[in-house]
């Protein structure tokens, strides 16, 4: 306990105050006066709290580094056994009987009938903001957690059980909600959860997640709009030498699609991709082939030229089936819409990042670059917002892209060693090393006091709101 004078010409007036973990701040804890002076007072406590309201990160960076021993158990656990899209019964297992041991939190496995989907929340008791965090758990087919998906489900489970502790240590209004789901990487977990109503009727504010890369740290992430979808055509077979012109060869209305989108990537735009693959090209080589088929993908930078290319895309497809006489049938698979990066949460994030930066917040990273030339360059501060936008593009797709067109979203991407990027085998090693945990609690870190600045600071969640009617209006 100290007792300061606290208003310059108020004689005899002071104030009890505790000091708090968090850096140059204090939490007011009782007032006495010594005259009637208390308006002055009281003028002064409310500036004081604003203090604590600016320093978030004095108290969660402690309490992250205090947890990260569990949460890299838990990390490796899923890490280890990786586990495709709606089938991660055991990262589920395990994420679930993690929030076991933290009190006040109210999980439900197997949310909304998806099996692998959970739900945690966590409520003050007190009425503000609701902000939640996504974490993601799934795997790629062959090889494992190449996408470290493992270290989202990590920085999102750190960043909600920190933001909730830091909420009722020092009675912060609102709720925090980690939402697991399942399969991003083909299944649209998100977008599903989204449908059933889970994040409206929780009434959730701002969704909040961060990913892995081996490109820059960066807060304003954006991401390609995404579809995926399957052609099929339907022809007649005959037999290839003694009567082909009975046939309709569904395979040549294919190889001429494919032909036609090649021709087209000529013409298109910076940001669009047309990628595909044959799944069925026929069955013997003396068949007129009866069928053809193939699974495509489309993406653009924005929702709104996605539909402009995919209208030229079709267009193909449909000279394909017009040349060869064969029967098209388009199946759409996945949408994703493009990820719109909310840049009022992305100040708080940069801002608290940076500062992680330039503190020995996490001992444990690696900073001796002289192991590998192949490596970029790491732990570089992240740019202004005007770069920031720029870094921060991927062609990558992802279904939280879904979440910022239905509430404000940030997806800030953080920055792992490895001499190559996603999907491959050597970052799902990567993603397991000691390192990349430490650079996933980091993020953690700066994501948790993003969502405290969300519950604390009067008229931020209004600001944000503003900035992501504009960005969704303008992307629509």
């Amino acid at each position: 306990m100290i007792t300061c004078t606290c208003v310059k010409g108020i004689e005899e007036t002071y104030i009890d105050v505790m000091t708090s973990p968090m850096r140059h701040a204090c939490v007011f804890t009782r007032i006495n006066f010594s005259n009637s002076a208390g308006a002055g007072v009281r003028a002064m406590a409310i500036y004081r709290i604003d203090a604590v309201e600016d320093d978030h990160l004095a108290y969660v960076s402690p309490y992250l580094d205090s947890l990260s021993p569990a949460l890299r158990s838990l990390n490796r656990a899923i890490h280890d056994n990786p586990e495709l899209g709606y089938s991660e019964y055991l990262a589920h297992e395990n994420l679930v009987a993690f929030f076991a041991h933290y009190d006040g939190w109210k999980v439900s496995p197997r949310a909304y009938g998806i099996d692998t989907a959970f739900i945690a929340e966590y409520d003050t008791g007190r009425p503000g903001p609701i902000v939640s965090f996504n974490a993601e758990y799934d795997s790629l087919p062959n090889i494992g957690h190449a996408c470290g998906h493992n270290l989202i489900a990590t920085a999102s489970v750190g960043a909600a059980l920190a933001a909730a502790s830091c909420a009722s240590e020092y009675s912060l209004p609102g709720k925090i909600v980690l939402f697991g789901t399942p399969a991003e990487e083909e299944g649209g977990g998100k977008i599903r959860l989204l449908d059933a109503g889970a994040y409206k009727g929780r009434k959730v504010d701002v969704s909040l997640i961060v990913h892995p890369g081996n490109v820059r740290d960066a807060a304003l992430v954006s991401t390609a709009a995404l579809s995926r979808f399957k052609v099929e055509y339907f022809g007649k077979e005959a037999h290839a030498a003694a009567a082909p012109w009975e046939g309709i060869n569904a395979l040549d209305g294919l190889i001429t699609a494919y032909t036609a989108l090649s021709v087209l990537r000529q013409q298109t735009m910076p940001g669009d991709i047309i990628q595909g693959h044959i799944t069925h090209g026929g069955a013997v080589p003396n068949i007129i082939h009866e069928y053809a088929a193939g699974v495509f993908v489309v993406r653009a930078k924005r929702q709104a030229r996605l539909q402009e290319l995919m209208k030229k895309v079709t267009a193909c497809f449909e000279a394909g089936a017009l040349s060869s006489g064969a029967r098209l049938e388009i199946t759409p698979i996945l949408t994703y819409l493009d990820h719109v990066p909310n840049k009022a949460l992305g100040r708080s994030y940069r801002r608290h990042f940076n500062r992680l930066l330039s503190s020995a917040s996490s001992p444990e990273i690696m900073t001796d670059h002289k192991h590998s030339t192949e490596l970029p360059e790491v732990d570089r501060p992240i740019e202004p917002p005007e770069q920031d936008i720029i870094d921060g593009f991927s062609n990558a797709s992802t279904d939280q892209g879904d979440i910022s067109y239905a509430m404000p979203s940030l997806h800030p991407g953080f920055q792992i060693r490895c001499e190559v990027g996603p999907h491959t085998p050597l970052f799902a090693a990567a993603a397991g090393t000691d390192d990349a945990h430490a650079r996933a609690i980091r993020a953690a870190k700066a994501l948790a006091a993003t969502a405290l600045d969300v519950l604390s600071k009067n008229g931020y969640l209004r600001e944000i709101k503003e900035e992501w009617e504009r960005d969704v209006h303008h992307q629509g």
